[in-house]
């Protein structure tokens, strides 16, 4: 005998709790204040503060996709995460394949370096 899950059974599958919505939403903005802090501060230097905010921008990407998109929670098979990580293979495509389009057209139509006197006969 088959047991179907109602609609309400469901949305409770598939939505966390509010202890965990609650989690990623503080834990998101410590990571904030973090990274304004690393800047405002100015300890380090901006090579190490820019490092440091990219990495608290992609773990707090991380805490994003598990606390509020649930990528990863779904029961076998997982097709929304093998999904999702289709979705960011693809956008990483995008993303660099623009960035090295744009870089070897500056490349190729900037000269190197600019005549200081431009002369018109």
């Amino acid at each position: 005998m088959s047991h179907e899950l109602s609609l309400k059974e469901i949305k409770k599958e598939w939505h966390g709790t509010l202890r965990s919505y609650l989690t990623g939403f503080f834990t998101c903005l410590i990571l904030t204040a973090a990274s304004f802090y690393l800047v405002i501060a100015g300890f380090f230097s901006k090579t190490a503060i820019t490092v440091a905010i990219i990495l608290l921008a992609l773990l707090q990407a991380a805490i994003q996709v598990r606390f509020f998109l649930h990528v990863g929670e779904e029961a076998k098979p997982r097709w929304e995460t093998l999904l999702f990580f289709f979705m960011l293979l693809i956008l990483g495509i995008v993303a660099i394949g623009s960035l090295w389009i744009i870089f070897d057209l500056n490349s190729r139509t900037m000269p190197m370096e600019m005549p200081m006197e431009m002369t018109h006969d």
